[in-house]
């Protein structure tokens, strides 16, 4: 296991660079201005889960080459580019579903937006390098078993990632709601978060292959 003292330095850095906005945040509130609470909440439930198989390609040694590999790494980066420039598409032309977006929606629109949340979060080629790049830092080799300490210092950082996001989510929502007194608002509102996931796909494909 990690050592508490850098658990603890490894989750207040986590901290800081969590709560301060990011592509993660921007997708989030994008989602909720577009979809309500609920739905940026399983988009942000989703996107957490979708991390999860990063941490474990880290901790099994096959992220360091997936973000030395040119190839894949591209791949990767337009393929999650494009599917949040879908999702944005999607966000527009469903901006008068309105009011609806707040209600519980049914097992299967749930389990769709999870779904949704999660493909995002997959497929995010920073998460990967930020993964390669700082777990290995708080790791103690002499304390055996890295692997599992990579796998827990990853867990301490989706832990941390689904709180704050769910806090901007809740937030993003609850503007939202108070816009949806006014149909034309809340249309205009779900259009924004439909742009604001556009642009960020834009901004993931124009950003440099390493960076």
């Amino acid at each position: 296991m990690v050592p508490i003292t850098s658990l603890l330095a490894f989750a207040l850095t986590a901290f800081v660079l969590i709560v301060i906005p990011g592509p993660s945040v921007l997708f989030v509130i994008g989602r909720s201005l577009a979809l309500g609470r609920i739905g940026g909440l399983l988009s942000v439930l989703g996107n957490a889960l979708g991390m999860g198989p990063q941490v474990v390609a880290v901790a099994l040694g096959l992220g360091a080459v997936l973000a030395q590999s040119v190839v894949a790494f591209t791949a990767i980066k337009f393929c999650g580019a494009a599917y949040l420039v879908y999702l944005g598409i999607q966000a527009i032309r469903h901006r008068n579903s309105g009011a609806a977006a707040e209600r519980t929606p049914p097992t299967r629109s749930a389990w769709r937006l999870v779904r949704e949340g999660f493909l995002v979060g997959a497929s995010n080629p920073k998460s990967i390098v930020f993964f390669v790049a700082v777990l290995p830092q708080f790791v103690d080799y002499s304390a055996g078993s890295i692997p599992l300490q990579l796998a827990e210092l990853g867990t301490v950082f989706l832990v941390i990632a689904l709180l704050s996001d769910s806090v901007w989510a809740l937030a993003a929502g609850t503007a939202r709601e108070w816009f949806a007194r006014s149909p034309r608002r809340i249309s205009t509102l779900g259009a924004t978060g439909g742009v604001m996931m556009i642009g960020l796909g834009g901004t993931l494909a124009l950003t440099g292959t390493k960076s």
